[in-house]
């Protein structure tokens, strides 16, 4: 018995630790592309476009990350993230990619957290 509270209390130490470090909250590279290419219907040469977009961000995020930086020292690399992908969509897809981040910042704003956007 004593074992098992051991393990317990070991694997919640771990997660707690886990999530104070930030790996609780973000997607992955994969996981992002996935939810939009479901939403914004994405072709196969889109979604191996953005996937290496959304890649290189979290190279440079965590990179940033591990140098001790606050996040205004992340938001230029977010904004170029966004404009490359941007780039990437057709102009019906950006427009809804769009307002799926306004929604989800207006989310965040009012303490709901981001995420990806409900299914309609």
């Amino acid at each position: 018995m004593k074992k098992i509270m051991l393990i317990c209390c070991f694997v919640i130490g771990i997660a707690t630790v886990s999530h104070a470090q930030g790996g609780g909250m973000r997607m992955s590279a994969a996981d992002r592309v996935k939810a939009m290419k479901e939403s914004l219907k994405l072709t196969d040469d889109q979604v191996t476009k953005i996937t290496a977009i959304y890649e290189a961000q979290t190279k440079q995020v965590d990179s940033l990350r591990n140098a001790g930086a606050d996040r205004s020292a992340m938001r230029p690399v977010m904004q170029a993230t966004n404009e490359k992908v941007k780039a990437v969509l057709t102009a019906e897809q950006a427009t809804a990619w769009q307002k799926q981040m306004d929604e989800m910042r207006a989310r965040m704003q009012q303490g709901g957290g981001g995420g990806t956007p409900p299914r309609k």
